[in-house]
């Protein structure tokens, strides 16, 4: 199995969070992009601020390596307008891929206007500029009922404001793998939440995220019909080693 070509190969860290330069984080993310080319990897996953560079070094390259980056990272609690202004910028940058963290924590509070309103405006966003747009649910904060609710929710906002040939280009995704657990629960994308997910998503596409960290893993979750996976690990992946990095 060609594992590359599932790959979202992922840097999100900001300098505060890594305590790297911001020298040191653009060189972090070419390293990036030059592996993932070098690889066949589908994509890089960084942030914003750093789209326009990682774009014009991959151009330079003649790679067809996609850029991804994360809006509303990483609570999800940004306004609307400050998503859909961040989003513009992205896209204006040339960012190719979009993952928006989902307001779950309005989800969770019974605010399902809200959210509604947030997925039909900032995806008709990414479609009008021929975009993805992957919605991130945060798996780990929500419970098995929760998470196949949300899921089944999106789908359906999905088949009821889009056309069915832009359906393939709304991805939801499990984790951002920065949510805080306790007691040992992972934060990031599981067997169980992600078959909860495929079984509620209907004709959206699944991208499994973090905590995908062995390629046997990796193998499984294609199989079992995720179409993206993302991954700090996907060197480490396709190489066909066992990787203890977090995400």
């Amino acid at each position: 199995m060609n594992i590359a070509q599932y790959l979202d190969s992922t840097y999100l860290k900001t300098p505060s969070q890594s305590g790297l330069s911001e020298e040191e984080t653009l060189q972090k993310d070419k390293d990036l992009a030059q592996e993932a080319a070098d690889n066949g990897i589908f994509a890089v996953m960084i942030r914003p601020d750093y789209i326009p560079e990682i774009k014009k070094y991959l151009q330079e390259r003649n790679s067809n390596v996609k850029v991804g980056t994360v809006i509303g990272f990483h609570e999800g609690t940004y306004s609307i307008d400050e998503k859909l202004a961040e989003a513009s910028k992205a896209i204006e940058d040339g960012a190719d891929e979009l993952d928006f963290v989902i307001n779950y924590n309005a989800y969770l509070q019974g605010n399902i206007g809200l959210i509604k309103e947030e997925f039909v405006k900032c995806t008709q966003l990414c479609l009008d500029h021929h975009k993805v747009a992957k919605w991130i649910i945060e798996i780990a904060a929500l419970t098995d009922e929760q998470i196949a609710d949300l899921t089944k929710n999106i789908s359906a906002w999905a088949e009821e404001s889009f056309s069915e040939k832009d359906l393939p280009y709304i991805f939801v995704k499990s984790s951002t793998g920065f949510f805080e657990t306790t007691g040992g629960k992972p934060n990031g994308a599981t067997f169980e939440g992600i078959k909860i997910m495929l079984d509620n998503a209907g004709k959206l596409p699944v991208k499994a995220a973090g905590g995908v960290r062995t390629p046997e893993d990796a193998e499984k979750m294609i199989n079992m019909g995720v179409k993206r996976i993302g991954t700090s690990s996907a060197l480490a992946l396709i190489k066909n080693q066992s990787s203890s990095e977090g995400y």
